[in-house]
């Protein structure tokens, strides 16, 4: 803080992240929107080719129907002005999408001890970087054990290297790192007198 007011410093607050949750009764009925990034070139003769520019899918949220009462707003704005707006990330439950039961993470060569958590969609994945704390089990070899220690990030790190074809597996909770979509946020008494929810949107932040 200097001269009274607060400075956030743009170079060092780049990855800038408290590692908080939304307020859950605020983001239970958030709207969840997963978006990819796909250039779509049309020849003349109206064949594509489609170039996809992400790996995963971005999610965006929009947090404003759990917005119901003036206690939400006031908690909605001390919780904005706590992150600066968009300045600081958080951490935030998808209410479709908080778990995953027996994920693969790997498969032991013998040497690797650090295994990194993953939940899979079909055929795409998904890193998770923010577990929540004590949801996580792992099993080696079908087999749970407790000889391994959890990392800031999401990775799993085995006190000794599961052996060489060792199938690795992990079930646990976990958050979405997430940030405040835009520097500005407008609420008022008479959208809720009018039965309307105010717009609140928010964007994951990729992380690992």
């Amino acid at each position: 803080m200097r001269d009274g007011l607060v400075h956030w410093d743009e170079e060092a607050d780049v990855d800038a992240f408290d590692d908080v949750l939304f307020p859950l009764a605020l983001g239970r009925e958030a709207e969840v929107a997963p978006e990819y990034s796909t250039a779509i070139v049309t020849s003349a003769g109206g064949r594509e080719t489609r170039n996809v520019a992400w790996a995963e899918a971005r999610t965006r949220y929009d947090v404003g129907p759990g917005v119901r009462s003036e206690a939400d707003i006031r908690a909605l704005l001390d919780f904005f002005r706590a992150r600066g707006g968009p300045a600081r990330g958080f951490r935030l439950r998808d209410p479709f999408d908080a778990d995953a039961a027996d994920a693969a993470i790997g498969t032991g060569d013998g040497i690797t001890r650090r295994f990194a958590l993953v939940k899979h969609y079909g055929d795409a994945a998904r890193r998770i970087t923010r577990p929540v704390a004590g949801s996580v089990s792992v099993k080696v070899a079908g087999v749970a054990t407790a000889a391994f220690a959890l990392e800031a990030g999401g990775m799993v790190v085995f006190d000794a290297a599961p052996a060489a074809g060792a199938a690795v597996t992990a079930s646990f909770q976990f958050d979405v790192p997430v940030r405040f979509a835009e520097d500005r946020l407008t609420v008022t008494r008479a959208t809720f007198l009018a039965g309307a929810a105010p717009s609140v949107p928010l964007v994951e932040i990729r992380e690992g």
